[in-house]
């Protein structure tokens, strides 16, 4: 798992877990004059336990894990990302719901009347809040430009080396030496001469530009050199890619397997 892919969205989510998992264990209600001790916590609520807390958790939890894998798992047709956006939603639903009856309707079958009983306590509130937060990043991530920026900044990488010398570490891994069998660089892996030369790619960049290293704000395709717009590859927030060729607004970028593409969206990259 790769916390570097982890957006602010996600770390919205983290938090909100985390204030979940701590209002689990305060009072579930409140009753005037009753003392703090003898009033349960949300772990004595079965309906609460599954319905809020543990859905809340897991579906942050799948919200978080499916951003870092790189390819995430999917489960009847759906990314397991969508699952848990899911979970978090019915969990602040199930915790709005608790937060009109915190006893669960045991007060009515006695008194035949929804305003006698406990208020909601403390923890049921929290949970509210934690469950609404929660839900509200892990929706709107995708779609809010400020949520979408990594949680984890990139280490500045070593100096870029010139066009067709061999650098000293590998993409998205500055300053870590990668050779091959007897020092050579293997063709296609990292450690390889900027710019390995393949098929119909030009002998070398523009006489004005510079090599340079970069990381992407956002996920971002990267397209074949033939410009075709079937995405070979996506460079990924919070790793550093080399950019070893300009064409117009565009950059040419190799990945960590050594592949080279387009990078048509150059908006908001961070040079190194």
């Amino acid at each position: 798992m790769n916390i570097r892919s982890l957006t602010r969205g996600d770390g919205v989510v983290i938090g909100a877990a985390v204030l979940l998992f701590i209002a689990s264990f305060l009072a579930l209600y409140s009753i005037d004059g009753a003392p703090d001790d003898v009033i349960p916590s949300l772990w004595s609520s079965g309906p609460v336990v599954l319905g809020v807390v543990l859905a809340g958790l897991i579906g942050a939890a799948l919200v978080v894990v499916s951003r870092g894998l790189p390819q995430p798992p999917k489960v009847a047709g759906l990314d397991l990302g969508q699952f848990g956006v899911a979970f978090t939603v019915f969990a602040a639903w199930s915790a709005l719901g608790n937060i009109f009856d915190p006893a669960g309707g045991a007060n009515n079958v006695t008194s035949g009347s929804s305003t006698d009983g406990p208020d909601a306590g403390i923890g049921l509130i929290l949970a509210l809040v934690a469950t609404l937060v929660m839900a509200a990043a892990a929706v709107a991530t995708p779609l809010v430009p400020a949520l979408k920026g990594s949680l984890v900044p990139a280490a500045r990488p070593a100096a870029p080396q010139p066009y067709g010398a061999q650098p000293s570490g590998g993409y998205g891994y500055p300053g870590a030496q990668q050779a091959g069998f007897g020092g050579q660089p293997q063709p296609g892996q990292p450690g390889q001469p900027f710019g390995g030369q393949q098929p119909g790619q030009p002998a070398a960049p523009a006489a004005d530009f510079s090599p340079f290293w970069f990381a992407v704000p956002v996920p971002r395709p990267l397209f074949p050199e033939d410009g075709s717009q079937t995405p070979i590859a996506e460079l990924a927030p919070g790793t550093w890619y080399l950019a070893v060729e300009q064409r117009g607004p565009a950059l040419v970028a190799q990945t960590q397997d050594g592949r080279r593409g387009v990078l048509q969206d150059t908006s908001g990259i961070q040079r190194g």
